[in-house]
């Protein structure tokens, strides 16, 4: 039997010390990374993901994390003080207030996209559903919307429904959801008969949804996603920088993929 060859107490030593170095300059490297945090309507989350991804590329030392959901809340939020560098908001009001209370930097607003509202069915749903004055058959029993007091997709939704004359007649009917992804979901899993969600939303969804009809033109405010830097940030270049790449063409190509209009990089108001 061979005797087993016994490694020098010295290598031990330097190869522990070598793990340990290594250990250190990873957990170092790691720590260095700055955070951005962007706090933005959910209706965005895959392009904005997306982008996101392409600014860590760009920039090795900076990890940029979502804060998604209804615009009203994160405005709310950022009234609060939470640590948000940017903001993306699905309307112009909640980006507004902020700017009134001199919570964003103004010179960095621009719209960052366009969508348009649709009502959306379940899929397997029958075909008695061809319009939104069809929402007042008696087979239509729930209709979900989001919540008009936070949700920009529901006061778009209360503003179409007012404008063509159905929001009363609807109101037993309406299911208030939490955001519009909450909206989308509703209507994907058939637990309500139709839905007002944003095309691009239906889009996501694939085949677990139909699209009834698109809002007609003028019966909504445009809709448009302000973006800014946060005057709050603690890192307003970086947060600057992430703005523009949102606005630059492969921002702009990606939120494209997604189903949403072109920005005219404009201020919004």
């Amino acid at each position: 039997m061979r005797n087993k060859q016994k490694i020098p107490l010295w290598k031990c030593s330097w190869l522990l010390g070598l793990l340990v170095v290594v250990a250190w300059l990873t957990g170092a490297s790691a720590a260095e990374k700055r955070e951005l945090l962007v706090s933005a309507a959910i209706s965005l989350k895959e392009p904005l993901q997306e982008i996101g991804a392409r600014f860590e590329h760009d920039h090795s030392d900076v990890k940029v994390a979502f804060n998604l959901g209804a615009s009203g809340v994160l405005q709310q939020q950022i009234e609060q003080g939470a640590p948000v560098d940017v903001f993306v908001s699905a309307a112009s009001k909640q980006m507004d207030e902020l700017e009134s209370k001199g919570l964003i930097l103004s010179a960095t607003r621009h719209t960052l996209a366009v969508n348009v509202v649709v009502l959306a069915a379940p899929a397997t749903s029958p075909s008695h559903l061809l319009t939104f004055k069809d929402l007042t058959k008696p087979e239509v029993k729930l209709i979900a919307i989001g919540n008009p007091r936070t949700v920009p997709a529901g006061q778009y939704a209360q503003a179409i429904l007012t404008s063509l004359g159905l929001w009363d007649i609807l109101q037993p009917k309406l299911l208030l959801a939490a955001n519009v992804r909450q909206t989308l979901t509703y209507v994907a899993r058939g637990e309500v008969d139709a839905g007002l969600v944003y095309a691009t939303d239906a889009q996501s969804a694939g085949r677990a949804v139909r699209v009834v009809a698109v809002a007609p033109e003028g019966s909504a405010p445009p809709i448009r996603y302000p973006i800014a830097v946060v005057k709050a940030s603690q890192q307003p270049t970086l947060a600057g920088a992430f703005v523009n790449v949102a606005l630059g063409e492969v921002g702009q190509q990606i939120l494209k993929a997604h189903g949403f209009l072109p920005s005219s990089k404009t201020v919004a108001r």
